[in-house]
């Protein structure tokens, strides 16, 4: 079964789109052996994320299981998760010492 985007971890709230998925669309997503289906809100470009599920302003991003950034404002299932409402955490000298 061909898929449209992948999670590593279950503790990720997006995955990565493995082709370009269009607004509209169920887009196969695979962790592990499991698939499941997310209906896209909008055009995602390859290589980019998605919420799996809709993530508050304020939360946590998880990719690979890890933190990667916080939401600067809600971000719906299906909708694009990029650096429009994404603060990255990581390689910045002033969250020393923060997680």
């Amino acid at each position: 079964m061909a898929i449209d985007a992948i999670m590593l971890n279950s503790a990720d709230n997006v995955a990565t789109a493995v082709q370009i998925l269009k607004a509209g669309q169920k887009a196969d997503v695979r962790l592990g052996h499991d698939i499941r289906q997310i209906l896209i809100g909008e055009d995602i470009p390859y290589g980019h994320k998605f919420a799996v599920h809709s993530i508050p302003k304020g939360q946590e991003i998880m990719k690979y299981g890890e933190v990667i950034g916080r939401a600067t404002q809600e971000i719906r299932e299906g909708h694009h998760a990029h650096t429009q409402n994404i603060e990255s955490l990581r390689g910045r000298g002033d969250l020393q010492g923060e997680a």
